[in-house]
C-alpha cells in the first residue's frame, strides 16, 4: 500500500478514490485515481471490466460443474495378511423329508405345498409307503409352518458326513440354522449371537472349509403334480456372502450336485459407494414392521438391533412389507413381528404375491455405502473313484451305489490373501473448487482472499459514513434546531441585527450577509481561520474552500434573498454553495450528504 497524499489525507476512508489507491485489486487505482477522465483511464477501465467479467464467467463455470456432483470409480488390488472368512449358507433342494410328514401335515400343508386335494391323501400316503389315516382322525386346531420345516426338514446332523476348517475338524455346532424360502438352511461362520468370526491366513485349496454331505435322495418327496415350485434336481444350494448380509439363496445361490467334488475359489471385493448427491447409496437399516404407502420412500430407520443395511436385506424388508400389506401375514423366512402365514394364506395369497412382486421388480433398493462380496470360480471332479467307493461304503455303512448318488464334497477357499477395492470418489472436491477460483482470481484480477477482506472493510466504512452518519446527524440537527429556535424566536424574522445570544455573537466585524445573494465573496470579508457562529446547526468557516449555508425556498427574480432568512429555514431543501472567487449557487440538498454539514460544524474542510 502506498501512503496517501495530501489530497487523499483530506478525504474520508469511505471515499472511492481512497479505497482505489490503497486496494490490492489490480488496475483499480488507474481507473479511480486523481485527475480528469483521459483515454488512458478509459482503457484501464475497459481492461478491468473485461478481466472481472472473464473471472466471473470462469467462477460460474466451475461452480456449475461442482454442483453436478460428478464421481469417478477407482479399482485397486491390495494385499492382506489376514482375511475374514465369509458366511457359507447351504440348503438341501428338497425342503421336507417324506419320512417326517404326518397325516396332520398333509391335512394342513398338502394343498399349499404339494397341490394335494383331500381325496388324494390316501394315494399320496401309499406312494410314501405310509399307512392311510385311521378312521376318526381329527386334525390339530392350529398349525405352524415354521415348526413343520424345523421338524420335517433335512437336519445337518444327518446330512453332514465330514467337516474341516483349515485342517481342523468342525461339526454341526459350527453352523447356525436359518429359515429361507427353500426351508430350513444352515450357515457356517454366521457370527450370530456375538460369535467370533473365523479368519484365513493362507490361500489355496485345503486352507478353507471342506465338507462332505449326504443329500438323502431317499427322503425326497415324490413327484405328484407339475407345479410351479416342483423341483426336478437333486443336490444342495450354496451362497457365499458377508455376515452383514442375509442369504437370498433361492435367487443368488449356486448348485452343487452329488457325485462331484466342487472347488470354489473366492476373492474378496470391498465396495464403497458415495451417498447423495454424488451417488445413491444408503447405510440406514429399514424396519420391516413399518408399512408405508406405495408412493412413500423405503421408510424410517429401524430402532431395533437390526443388522447393517445391505442390498439383499433391503429387498427382504421390501418383500415383507408388501406381503404383510396384501395378506396380513409374513412368510416364515421374512423378518418382522407380523404373524406367520398359515398354509392356506401361503397358498392363496403370500406365495402368489411374492412371485408377482419379484417379476415386477417393485423394490427400489439403493446400493449400500459399504459392502463386501465374493467373486467365485468353480471347478468339479467326479467322486468317488472306484477305489474310494468301496472304502466310503464301509465307512458310512452304505452301498457303493448310494455313495455315488448321494454324496458330494464342497471345498471353499481363498485364491490368495489379496482383495479388490472398488471405491467411488468425488471427481471434484471443494478444495479443488476453491483452488480453481483462487487461480482464476489471481490470473485475471490479481486478487486474493485478503482483497475480499479489503472490499468488505470498505463497504463497512461506506455503511458507517453514508447510512449511519446520515441518521445520526439528522437526529442531532433536529434536536439542536428545535432547542435554539424555541429560545430565539427573533431569528425567524427579517431584521437588521442578528439578535443572537452573547455566546453566539461573531468574534469579528459584522458580516453583511446580503452580499451572498449578489456579490462575489472573498476571504477578506472575515478573519482567516476564525469561526463565525451564525446558527448552532451550521457553521460558516472562513477558509478558501467550499462553504455551505442553509437556504429556504429557491428565490425567484422578485425575491431578494438574505443570509438572515437563510438561517431562519434550517429544514429548507436548498443550500447555498459558496466557492472562493465565485458566485454563490443555490443547489438542492442531497439526501445522505448531511455529514458535510456536520464536518463544517466541527471545523473540518469538506
Amino acid at each position: 500500500m502506498k501512503p496517501p497524499g495530501p489530497e487523499e489525507a483530506r478525504l474520508r476512508a469511505s471515499d472511492l478514490r481512497v479505497f482505489a489507491s490503497s486496494c490490492t485489486l489490480h488496475g483499480l487505482g488507474h481507473v479511480f485515481g486523481p485527475g480528469r477522465l483521459t483515454v488512458r483511464r478509459g482503457l484501464w477501465a475497459v481492461a478491468v471490466l473485461l478481466s472481472v467479467a472473464t473471472f466471473l464467467y470462469q467462477v460460474a463455470d466451475r461452480v456449475s460443474y461442482y454442483q453436478e456432483f460428478h464421481h469417478q470409480t477407482a479399482l485397486d488390488e491390495r494385499e492382506s495378511h489376514r482375511l475374514t472368512f465369509p458366511a457359507i449358507t447351504l440348503c438341501n433342494i428338497n425342503p421336507l423329508r417324506r419320512s417326517r410328514l404326518t397325516h396332520n401335515d398333509l391335512h394342513w400343508a398338502g394343498p399349499a405345498l404339494l397341490g394335494l386335494d383331500p381325496a388324494e391323501h390316501t394315494a399320496f400316503l401309499r406312494a410314501l409307503g405310509r399307512p392311510p389315516a385311521l378312521p376318526g382322525f381329527m386334525p390339530s386346531p392350529t398349525f405352524d409352518m415354521a415348526q413343520l420345516y424345523a421338524r420335517a426338514g433335512h437336519t445337518l446332523d444327518d446330512m453332514l458326513l465330514d467337516c474341516s476348517y483349515r485342517g481342523q475338524p468342525c461339526g454341526p455346532e459350527n453352523f447356525t440354522a436359518i429359515f429361507t424360502r427353500m426351508g430350513q438352511c444352515y450357515t457356517f461362520n454366521s457370527g450370530a449371537d456375538g460369535a467370533e468370526l473365523l479368519t484365513i491366513t493362507k490361500g489355496g485349496a485345503g486352507n478353507g472349509l471342506e465338507i462332505m454331505l449326504d443329500v438323502q435322495q431317499e427322503e425326497y418327496l415324490p413327484m405328484w403334480k407339475d407345479m410351479e415350485e416342483t423341483l426336478f434336481e437333486v443336490g444342495i444350494r450354496v451362497q457365499i456372502h458377508s455376515q452383514e448380509e442375509p442369504p437370498l439363496i433361492d435367487q443368488l445361490g449356486f448348485g452343487v450336485a452329488p457325485g462331484y467334488q466342487t472347488f470354489v475359489s473366492c476373492q474378496q471385493q470391498q465396495l464403497s459407494f458415495l451417498p447423495p448427491p454424488w451417488g445413491d447409496c444408503s447405510s440406514v437399516s429399514l424396519d420391516p414392521d413399518f408399512e408405508p404407502e406405495p408412493s412413500d420412500p423405503p421408510g424410517p430407520p429401524s430402532t431395533s438391533s437390526s443388522p447393517p443395511y445391505s442390498l439383499t436385506g433391503c429387498r427382504l424388508v421390501c418383500e415383507t412389507r408388501y406381503v404383510a400389506r396384501k395378506c396380513g401375514c409374513r412368510m416364515m423366512h421374512m423378518p418382522g413381528s407380523a404373524p406367520v402365514c398359515s398354509p392356506q394364506q401361503h397358498k392363496d395369497c403370500a406365495s402368489a404375491a411374492l412371485d408377482a412382486m419379484q417379476r415386477k421388480d417393485a423394490c427400489a433398493c439403493p446400493n449400500p455405502c459399504a459392502s463386501t462380496r465374493y467373486a467365485k470360480e468353480l471347478s468339479m471332479v467326479r467322486i468317488p473313484s472306484r477305489a474310494a467307493a468301496r472304502y466310503l461304503a464301509r465307512k458310512f455303512n452304505r452301498s457303493e451305489a448310494y455313495i455315488a448318488e448321494n454324496v458330494l464334497v464342497l471345498d471353499i477357499f481363498f485364491e490368495a490373501l489379496n482383495y479388490e477395492l472398488v471405491e467411488q470418489k468425488k471427481a471434484y472436491e471443494m478444495s479443488a473448487l476453491l483452488g480453481d477460483i483462487g487461480g482464476q482470481m489471481g490470473l485475471f484480477i490479481g486478487a486474493s482472499l485478503l482483497t475480499i477482506l479489503e472490499i468488505l472493510d470498505y463497504l463497512c466504512e461506506v455503511f458507517q459514513d453514508r447510512v449511519l452518519g446520515y441518521f445520526w446527524n439528522r437526529r442531532r440537527s433536529q434536536k439542536h434546531s428545535s432547542t435554539n429556535l424555541a429560545s430565539h424566536p427573533s431569528l425567524c424574522r427579517h431584521q437588521d441585527s442578528l439578535c443572537l445570544p452573547p455566546h453566539l455573537l461573531p468574534c469579528h466585524a459584522p458580516l453583511d450577509l446580503r452580499i451572498l445573494g449578489a456579490t462575489r465573496w472573498h476571504p477578506g470579508h472575515a478573519q482567516p481561520a476564525e469561526l463565525c457562529h451564525l446558527h448552532p446547526n451550521k457553521v460558516l468557516m472562513h477558509q478558501p474552500q467550499v462553504f455551505l449555508l442553509p437556504g429556504r425556498d429557491q428565490p425567484g427574480p422578485a425575491q431578494p434573498y438574505s443570509g438572515i432568512e437563510a438561517l431562519c429555514h434550517p429544514s429548507s431543501p436548498w443550500v447555498w454553495l459558496l466557492k472562493r472567487g465565485a458566485e454563490p449557487q443555490l443547489t438542492p440538498r442531497i439526501p445522505g450528504r448531511e455529514w458535510e454539514y456536520e464536518d463544517i460544524r466541527h471545523g473540518h474542510l469538506v
